[in-house]
């Protein structure tokens, strides 16, 4: 049973909250319209069937893609790190929550403006297309890892890919932040926060990872750690 927590609690959706000019954005691809938004952790960016008016680009901290199921459960489809548009597609209104797990900041492209500056202008267009296929890759892996995985394997698996995305934007791949909640991490991958915490505890008791403070994870054995992933 997927493991799932109500949402839409005390933090309120404001499309207009915390947001102010932001004088060093690029041009031509619809970042000169852009502007730079705060958000508290728990804080909404926006909600499903809201307006897709505008593309989201994270430039610090951890944001939670969900949907609401009929019973008023939480499943959380994927997180979005610095360097991911949130809000792609060709839908009118967006078609899941956005909800930052820390605190963040996103830059607010017009959608309109950005699909403009993607027609006239190649290298934006192709890594739109590049950002769009990663997500499709990483649905269909999440798909195999939740359908199939066994918890160990799908908290792993989760690891590893923490692990890469620090060590493809050039930082250390063995250390990183666990910049969301166990309940939000137990959202995406199918398991209840009790399972999530018992298989971190497990996988440093086998000396595979170090966890300090709660969130920083260090990974002592990346073999061991991909092994288990598979």
């Amino acid at each position: 049973m997927l493991g799932a927590t109500t949402v839409h609690d005390a933090f309120p959706y404001n499309p207009h909250q915390g947001l102010s000019r932001n004088s060093g954005v690029r041009k031509r691809d619809g970042f000169e319209h852009a502007t730079i938004r705060r958000l508290r952790a728990k804080e909404y960016i926006f909600c499903e069937g809201d307006p897709r008016t505008q593309v989201f680009y994270v430039e610090q901290g951890v944001v939670a893609l969900s949907k609401v199921l009929g019973d008023g459960r939480r499943q959380v489809i994927d997180f979005a790190y610095p360097g991911d548009y949130i809000g792609l597609g060709l839908h009118g209104e967006y078609i899941f929550d956005a909800q930052a797990t820390c605190a963040a900041k996103v830059k607010c492209i017009p959608a309109t403006a950005l699909e403009e500056a993607a027609a006239s202008d190649p290298d934006l267009a192709l890594t739109l297309y590049k950002a769009v296929s990663a997500e499709l890759a990483t649905a269909r892996n999440l798909l195999v890892c939740v359908g199939q995985g066994t918890a160990m394997e799908r908290i792993a698996a989760f690891l590893v890919r923490l692990s890469d995305r620090a060590a493809s934007s050039g930082r250390n791949g063995s250390a990183f932040s666990l910049m969301m909640r166990r309940s939000d991490i137990g959202d995406l991958l199918g398991l209840t926060i009790e399972t999530v915490s018992r298989t971190l505890t497990k996988l440093r008791s086998m000396g595979v990872i170090e966890i300090v403070n709660s969130t920083e994870v260090h990974v002592l054995d990346e073999v061991k750690l991909e092994q288990l992933s598979a």
